[in-house]
């Protein structure tokens, strides 16, 4: 049967009419948006692409969803399955701009005043705790701080399937409030999935607060414990205690006078995700111990020490300056705060139980992770502020030279030869019983360890052009006189920090008489007194006689960069140089500009290093 063409064309755009009306119902139910969000979806749009409307979150406005393959965290239910190596945003915006908004004292991180009434009160508690408890206790214990993080931080992602985190809080006798506000912070600021529990751990404090009350104020809160060491053993064997309790993935250590910045806890754990063998440390900033405010230290270095075992930095490589939001590779922890696997913790054995007290864990596990198979870093876009006592309130617990013990324990287990580097620094110590090392021996061959000259040279490999086991000969030393008035040389007089450094007659010329004129330009660059070496000249002054002054010696350049002008008989400093001047009749010692004119600009000096001068560029030279 023939159909007739005018019911054809009916048929058809009844056809066309129903599928069109399904295409729009299909594409409404699967791409459509709520209600409440469809007036920012071009600025949704343009998300994937401009990274800066997230960065810069409005008050005003919900935080716009991610239209791109890296969702957001805001969007994750806590049911969905997602793939654990897709990346996210784990920033708790909404948390974020809350805190931008709290006012009161101490609150973005600012200073407590301390008025002349309250000074007795304030030094009762400083004494008592070597910072300042009066000031944190005019602070809220969820105190807001500022977000000092390299800009670029605040777009990072980081992995959605990242471990789980055990924070684990070992303290002594620690002030209420600061303790309180260490593990407060890590509450905000941690998102709720990743923490799995915080292990407050006592080392048989003494203050009445830290024991009941301290018991009943944890009571309630979710993810709390307390474990209590009934007899006083030190920092290394607290953090044992809380890390043999950890249940989590992940180990974090904070010690109890620490507070969390923002998403600190992703950039943490994603380097430790991509490789269980990575221990990671964040950024510590500084809470000052007079007033609390909290400040940046730098904006990063890498971790190493001297030959006499003190924790020193290193300058960052140019690869780590050029990717500043990105981990680095760091030889040394500083020891207080990093994360740690909990299967690679204790497949290094943990820390070494023959360590007393505190003092040496941070070298004895740094070396452990390097020679062992893994890998430390610092991470740029973890950052956490601490306390840096004036002074230490207590003692060692009456273990006599526990320090000393502990170094000798590690450079005897893991520097092999370089420990006679330390013996040089310190010949005490040859002598120092460091007990029974058997064990640690044992691990060090069970797990294969390369030796410590595999990490000085792959690792370590500038520390000699920084911190020489053997210190570089000195390029001037001795008496500096004028030239113009050779009975006058430069005297410091013993002064101190911040003091004016001047001239007077020599001392060789008048017997009996006293002053302090003997100096070296050292290999660091700087001018020392020869018999005090932690003061150096210092100029931060441009003005046309700019003072010269004593400031504690920090072996940077900069303000106390020298140089010596063989030629001339000028002592330069800095990289633009002036030169060093003087006023006879005045006795007064300042720089200006060089000209080769001026007579009271040349300087005799005692005793000059002609060959240590040819090595200008590399005075560790005649010593690597």
């Amino acid at each position: 049967m023939l159909i007739p063409k005018r019911k054809l064309r009916t048929i058809a755009q009844y056809c066309s009419i129903f599928t069109l009306i399904s295409l729009v119902v299909y594409t409404a139910n699967k791409f459509g948006f709520p209600a409440e969000q469809r007036e920012f979806s071009s600025k949704e749009k343009l998300i994937a692409d401009d990274w800066s409307i997230l960065t810069e979150p409005n008050s005003n406005r919900d935080i716009p969803k991610i239209l791109n393959k890296n969702v957001g965290i805001e969007n994750i239910q806590e049911d969905e399955q997602i793939d654990p190596n897709s990346l996210i945003d784990w920033h708790d915006w909404k948390k974020i701009e809350e805190d931008k908004l709290r006012v009161g004292p101490g609150e973005q991180g600012k200073a407590i005043s301390i008025s002349p009434d309250d000074e007795k009160a304030n030094n009762d508690l400083f004494r008592a705790n070597g910072f300042s408890g009066y000031a944190s206790d005019r602070i809220s214990v969820n105190r807001s701080v500022p977000d000092i993080r390299h800009k670029g931080c605040r777009s990072k992602l980081y992995k959605a399937g990242l471990p789980s985190v055990s924070v684990v809080i070992p303290f002594y006798n620690e002030h209420w409030t600061t303790l309180l506000r260490t593990f407060h912070s890590v509450i905000n600021k941690s998102p709720a999935k990743l923490l799995k529990e915080i292990i407050l751990v006592d080392d048989a404090s003494t203050k009445d607060f830290l024991g009941n009350k301290l018991d009943e104020y944890i009571k309630t809160m979710d993810k709390m414990k307390i474990v209590r060491i009934k007899e006083r053993s030190g920092l290394i064997t607290a953090r044992l205690a809380g890390a043999k309790l950890a249940t989590a993935e992940v180990l974090i250590f904070l010690d109890s006078h620490t507070e969390a910045n923002v998403n600190w806890l992703p950039p943490l754990l994603d380097p430790i995700a991509s490789d269980y063998r990575t221990a990671v440390c964040p950024f510590i900033d500084v809470i000052d111990y007079n007033n609390f405010q909290y400040r940046a230290q730098d904006e990063g270095a890498r971790g190493a020490f001297d030959w006499q075992l003190y924790y020193k930095r290193l300058p960052l490589l140019p690869e780590d300056l050029a990717h500043p939001t990105e981990p680095f590779k760091s030889p040394v922890m500083a020891g207080g705060l990093f994360a740690i696997s909990s299967k690679f913790f204790w497949e290094l054995g943990g820390y070494d139980p023959g360590l007393e007290i505190w003092g040496g864990e941070q070298y004895e596990l740094s070396f452990k992770i390097w020679q062992c198979g893994g890998t430390m870093v610092d991470a740029p876009c973890s950052r956490v502020g601490h306390i840096y006592r004036k002074y230490t309130p207590f003692s060692g617990s009456g273990r006599g030279d526990y320090l000393g013990r502990n170094y000798k324990r590690v450079a005897v287990v893991w520097m092999d030869e370089y420990a006679e580097y330390l013996y040089k620094k310190r010949p005490h110590y040859r002598d120092i019983d460091p007990g029974d090392i058997s064990e640690q021996k044992a691990l060090r061959e069970k797990l294969n360890c390369k030796p410590f000259k595999w990490f000085m040279k792959e690792v370590l490999f500038d520390l000699y052009k920084h911190y020489p086991p053997v210190e570089p000969p000195d390029f001037l030393s001795g008496e500096i006189r004028s030239k113009e008035n050779p009975k006058f040389c430069v005297d410091s007089k013993f002064k101190g920090a911040n003091e004016r450094i001047g001239m007077d007659l020599c001392a060789k010329d008048s017997p009996g008489s006293s002053g302090e004129q003997r100096f070296s330009l050292t290999w660091k660059k700087d001018i020392r007194p020869s018999r005090r070496q932690a003061v150096c000249w210092d100029v931060n002054s441009s003005e046309a006689q700019a003072p010269v002054l004593f400031y504690g010696c920090h072996g940077q350049g900069g303000n106390q960069y020298w140089s010596y002008d063989v030629e001339n008989m000028w002592l330069k400093h800095g990289v633009n140089p002036r030169c060093l001047d003087g006023n006879p009749e005045t006795k007064e010692l300042y720089i200006s500009k060089c000209d080769k004119k001026s007579k009271t600009q040349k300087w005799i000096v005692e005793k000059i290093n002609h060959e240590q001068l040819k090595n200008w560029d590399d005075p560790t030279k005649l010593i690597a």
